[in-house]
C-alpha cells in the first residue's frame, strides 16, 4: 500500500499537480517586477502603473527592481536566473526581449529561457528635438541635417535599441548622417537632450509626453499610421513628409522558463484583467500605447509574435554590422 501511494504522488507530480497547489496558494509574498532600464523611462513607468492594478487583484506588492545596462540584456539576464516559482517577472519591449538577441552573444535565448504572460501593448515612436534646434518641421530637420552632415547628434537608449534601428532607417530614407549617442535608458537621454547635449531623439512617443505638454522639446512627427489621439496637433511622418516611415516598439511580460503553468495561467488571467479596466485603458490611451487586443493577449499569441519578429529584425540586425560595445 505504501508503495501504491508513492507511485500515485509521483505520478500526481509528474502531470502537474505541483503546479496546481503552488498556483492555489500564489502569490503568498511580494512579486519583484524586474524593469531592464533605469526608473524614470517608458517601460519603468508602465510597469509600477500596472503592479499596482495588479496587487489590488492579487493581494500582494509588486516591488519593481530597475537593472539596466547593455540595451536591457542585464536585467533580463536576472529574471532569467531566477527561480521559476511566479515571483519574479521580467517586463520588457521588443528592444530587451526580441532586438538584443540578434545583437549580443547573450549567455541565454530569449525565445526558450523565458516563458510569455501576455503582450501589453505597443506605441509609435516620436521625432523630437531639443529646443534651440533651428528646424521647425520634419523637413526643416531634414534640411537642416543633409546640410550639416555627422554634425548632428541623436541620443538612444543603447546600441541596437528600437530608436537605434529606426535612427539608421531613418538615416537611408532621407540621406542623411548623424551621430548616435548611447545611453543607459531614455531617461538619462532626455536629460541630455533637455539640457541641449544632445540634438534630437527617435524613441516611444510616451516617453515625451511631459515634455511636450511643458514645450520643453520640439515634436516633429510620429512614425505611427495615424496621429496620436493624446496628441493630435503633431502629424505622422507620412503627413510631415516622409512617406512610409513606420516604426513601434511593443511591450510585455514574461517569467523563468519552468514556471508552473497554473502560476503562468493566474498571471495571464491577472493582466487580462488589468488591461479591461477602464482606468487603464484611458491611461494608457493618454500615453499613446495601444493595448493588444484582446484575442492577442495569449501567451501563446505572445511567443509566436516574438518569434515572428525575431525572425524578421534578426538578419536586418546582422546586415548592418551593428556591434555591441
Amino acid at each position: 500500500m505504501r508503495r501504491l501511494l508513492s507511485v500515485m504522488i509521483a505520478t500526481l507530480l509528474a502531470t502537474g499537480w505541483s503546479g496546481i497547489a503552488a498556483a492555489q496558494g500564489y502569490p503568498a509574498r511580494p512579486i519583484t517586477m524586474i524593469v531592464p532600464f533605469p526608473a524614470g523611462g517608458a517601460t519603468d513607468t508602465m510597469a509600477r502603473f500596472l503592479g499596482e492594478k495588479m496587487r489590488g487583484i492579487l493581494g500582494q506588492p509588486v516591488i519593481i527592481e530597475n537593472i539596466a545596462g547593455a540595451a536591457g540584456s542585464i536585467g533580463v539576464g536576472r529574471a532569467v536566473r531566477s527561480p521559476a516559482d511566479g515571483y519574479t517577472l521580467s517586463i520588457g519591449t521588443s528592444t530587451t526581449h526580441m532586438l538584443t538577441g540578434g545583437l549580443y552573444a547573450l549567455q541565454f535565448d530569449l525565445l526558450t529561457d523565458l516563458e510569455p504572460i501576455i503582450q501589453i501593448g505597443s506605441e509609435p515612436l516620436l521625432i523630437v528635438g531639443k529646443k534651440s534646434l533651428p528646424a521647425d518641421d520634419l523637413k526643416g530637420l531634414i534640411a537642416y541635417l543633409k546640410a550639416n552632415p555627422d554634425k548632428a547628434s541623436v541620443g538612444i537608449a543603447g546600441v541596437g535599441a528600437t530608436g537605434h534601428l529606426t535612427g539608421i532607417s531613418f538615416q537611408k530614407e532621407t540621406g542623411t548622417k548623424f551621430q548616435f549617442v548611447p545611453y543607459r535608458g531614455n531617461a538619462p537621454a532626455m536629460q541630455d537632450l533637455l539640457a541641449e547635449q544632445i540634438d534630437f531623439m527617435i524613441e516611444p512617443s510616451s516617453n515625451f509626453k511631459s515634455l511636450i505638454g511643458a514645450g520643453s522639446v520640439k515634436p516633429y512627427a510620429i512614425t505611427g499610421r495615424s496621429r496620436l489621439p493624446s496628441s493630435p496637433d503633431i502629424p505622422t511622418a507620412d503627413e510631415a513628409g516622409l512617406p512610409g516611415f513606420f516604426a513601434s516598439l511593443w511591450y510585455g511580460l514574461w517569467v523563468p522558463k519552468d514556471t508552473p503553468k497554473d502560476i503562468i495561467a493566474k498571471l495571464n488571467a491577472t493582466m487580462v484583467q488589468v488591461l479591461a479596466d477602464p482606468s487603464v485603458q484611458k491611461r494608457f490611451e493618454e500615453l499613446g500605447i495601444q493595448i493588444t487586443p484582446l484575442s492577442r493577449q495569449s501567451p501563446e499569441a505572445l511567443r509566436d509574435f516574438q518569434k515572428a519578429e525575431t525572425e524578421r529584425w534578426w538578419p536586418i540586425i546582422k546586415a548592418s554590422g551593428l556591434k555591441a560595445e
